[in-house]
């Protein structure tokens, strides 16, 4: 769809021709397992195309780390160990350590159980237990650099579901199906079986599956199972202690808060319980567990559940991550305490060739190129033009292999396609006729196999630079003739953290690189050698561009703030200086969602334009800063103002929240925007149907 926005309405600041896309089907996997680490303050997410994320909570929420899936990778148990080492397991029977600096999975070690449901690790970190299909508990020692197989505990019936370690470190408790079992580590033997029972008011004769369960120090275990009931065990006597009925269907998740004085549950219908262990009178000792809090921000499974020391952390098979602060946990009421709800993650999957008037998309298992549609109308702002020429779909490129595509791009005139996975690097040719386009593979040009982390190609399509494992950046000679590998940048700072964000400049001199350590590196291209590192950060950098004339880079921080550096002065400009000591607009700050794409206004150099999932800002450097007793309107509340109101209320922020939620935004020339939005509804439309809950009355 084409329509005319104007982005300062009655200030002559001129219009823009916008392409408004929602053809891009993309359509996020489920979340199957969470895991939070208290020291690290960071979550682990795991979904179901086998992907795993790790989410910096220090850091404003912010997605700093992404490790592609796999088809054929099925992961059922995600857990931190020792420290800050990260495993997984799945149904493909293997255990999975992942290295956090260089955004590679170490090394892969088959547990000899089947399928594996359940893995947990001891509070010392010195050992890990995986549940397995065939029933066996196996307990594997952890060393420095990796994991070894230690034992295998008394084999039971039926498969192993859930683990749970009791805080001392001597028992394993182990939940299957209709029993929960409990095993001394030291012998290896089962020393308890406790039966669970299968009642159910819809059903009597179905088995109770033990899907999660959490061994408190005092020695009891709270139990979440299938029937719809949250139960306590005395383990050494093999008893119940008490029972709360949660729901008519399946409770999948459970956890428990680091204080042992809350723990949280997740059901099948969506919904996500909060038990607390409050005194049954005021000042009294003796305390009773008590429900206390229900929400319902999920349309479907609650496949797994945290509980940080301030928050409740949930997610399912509709693809959202709800982090709910606890009210009374949260010093500040206002901020802090908001909930979040993440669903698109914090990284671009929409690339543009703006010669060419093309778009990339990303999807785990192909990328779609796609023409835009053109116009031969011209209108006011809010009109909808006519298309003389629809969008056309060109090409469907799809990967090769079972590994997912991690990263992406498109050259400026679209004639260079490329991607990458975990193990592969393909670069395309793409030959544009009149009624087809043709494509070649280009032979491959980087000698040994590595991971790519990102890949960016040059403003005049002549290079491509390669974000590699290392922290290193291979540039790429780009020709008819041949490919040939050119150079590779290093860090002068040594690091070997991984590469997640590049940018190069319009006239070809310049690379920018953003580690995951929150060092920024500045190269000069012609030169090939390191330039300068911009000024240590706190948070890292969730977008980054450099504008064509000045050559000034402009960053985009996790946790809302925006810096200019001048490049040739290897210093922050006067603006930005002028900019952090006034301060960031409250509102600004207060954002849900990182800044994803920084780019330019042709026309004017001041106006630098930016995005999150929920706004698009014109941020111009002409105008003044507003405080905080200004309001930060978008442009609906302006055009309810009076011209004189407007043009008194005039700030640097322009805000637009119209086109929502925004994956990708990019100027194709002077006076024309190109928007993707991907709304929440189509998602769901695309979602199996979730449980329906007769309600009162229907």
């Amino acid at each position: 769809m084409l329509s005319i926005y104007d982005p300062y309405p009655d200030l002559g600041m001129g219009e823009f021709k916008v392409h408004r896309v929602r053809f891009f089907d993309y359509l996020p996997s489920g979340i199957r397992c969470v895991a939070y680490n208290v020291p690290l303050d960071r979550l682990a997410v795991s979904r179901n195309d086998g992907s795993v994320e790790i989410y910096n909570f220090s850091a404003n929420y912010f997605q700093e780390k992404v490790f592609p899936g796999d088809e054929t990778r099925s992961t059922e148990a995600i857990c931190w160990a020792a420290g800050s080492r990260l495993f997984t397991a799945g149904l493909d029977g293997k255990i999975l350590e992942y290295g956090l600096e260089n955004l590679c999975i170490k090394y892969s070690l088959d547990g000899f159980g089947g399928p594996i449901w359940g893995i947990a690790a001891n509070p010392s970190g010195s050992h890990l237990a995986i549940g397995c299909e065939d029933g066996s508990v196996k307990l594997f020692q952890i060393l420095p650099d990796k994991i070894q197989f230690e034992k295998s505990f008394d084999r039971q019936k039926d498969r192993i579901l859930s683990l749970s370690w009791l805080p001392s470190g001597t028992h394993i408790a182990a939940g299957s199906i209709d029993a929960i079992r409990i095993f001394d580590v030291k012998s290896g033997h089962a020393v308890q079986r406790i039966l669970v029972d299968r009642n159910r008011a819809t059903s009597h004769n179905r088995e109770c599956l033990v899907w999660s369960l959490a061994f408190l120090s005092n020695g009891e275990i709270v139990s979440a199972d299938s029937t719809g009931k949250v139960q306590f065990w005395d383990w050494e006597k093999g008893t119940l202690i008490r029972t709360f009925p949660v729901s008519n269907v399946d409770v999948l998740s459970l956890a428990l808060a680091p204080s042992e004085d809350s723990f949280v549950v997740g059901t099948a219908e969506g919904t996500v319980f909060q038990y607390q262990l409050l005194p049954v009178r005021n000042g009294e000792k003796e305390c009773h567990w008590v429900r206390t809090k229900t929400f319902k921000y999920h349309t479907h499974d609650v496949r797994s559940v945290a509980h940080s020391a301030t928050a409740l952390i949930s997610g399912g098979l509709d693809a959202n991550l709800v982090i709910r602060p606890l009210m009374e946990k949260v010093q500040s009421k206002n901020y802090d305490a908001a909930l979040r709800k993440i669903t698109f993650p914090h990284r671009r999957l929409v690339c543009c060739a703006k010669k060419a008037q093309l778009l990339l998309f990303q999807y785990p298992d192909r990328l779609e190129l796609w023409r835009l549609g053109t116009t031969e109308a011209q209108g006011k702002h809010g009109d909808i033009l006519p298309v003389s020429r629809s969008q056309e779909h060109l090409l469907q490129l799809k990967r090769k292999g079972s590994e997912n595509i991690s990263c992406s791009a498109i050259s400026p005139c679209g004639s260079w396609i490329s991607y990458a996975t975990a193990s592969r690097f393909c670069l395309y040719r793409l030959q544009h006729g009149s009624d087809n386009i043709g494509i070649t593979r280009v032979p491959k040009v980087l000698k040994q196999r590595q991971t790519v982390h990102q890949i960016i190609f040059s403003a005049c399509s002549s290079n491509i630079f390669v974000a590699s494992a290392g922290g290193s950046v291979h540039m790429v000679k780009l020709s008819d003739a041949g490919c040939k590998l050119v150079h590779t940048f290093t860090p002068k700072s040594g690091t070997t953290d991984a590469v997640y964000l590049l940018s190069t400049s319009t006239d070809g001199k310049w690379l920018v690189t953003a580690h995951q350590n929150c060092e920024i590196h500045i190269y000069n291209i012609p030169k090939l050698k390191h330039y300068c590192t911009v000024p240590s950060y706190d948070y890292p950098a969730s977008a980054l561009a450099i504008q064509a004339v000045t050559n000034n880079l402009v960053i985009a921080h996790s946790d809302q703030q925006v810096f200019e550096f001048s490049i040739e002065e290897k210093q922050y400009t006067d603006w930005s200086r002028k900019m952090q000591q006034h301060g960031l607009h409250k509102d600004w700050l207060e954002r849900d969602t990182p800044i994803t794409n920084i780019t330019f206004n042709p026309k004017k150099q001041t106006q630098i334009l930016l995005h999150d999932t929920y706004m698009l800002c014109i941020l111009d450097k002409s105008l003044p800063l507003p405080d905080d007793k200004t309001m930060l309107q978008n442009q609906m509340s302006l055009r309810s103002l009076s011209e004189s109101a407007r043009k008194a209320s005039a700030h640097a922020f322009k805000i637009s929240k119209a086109y929502q939620p925004l994956l990708f935004m990019d100027l194709l020339d002077k006076g024309t925007l190109v928007v993707v939005e991907r709304p929440l509804e189509h998602i769901l439309a695309q979602l199996p149907a979730p449980i329906r809950q007769k309600k009162f009355g229907t």
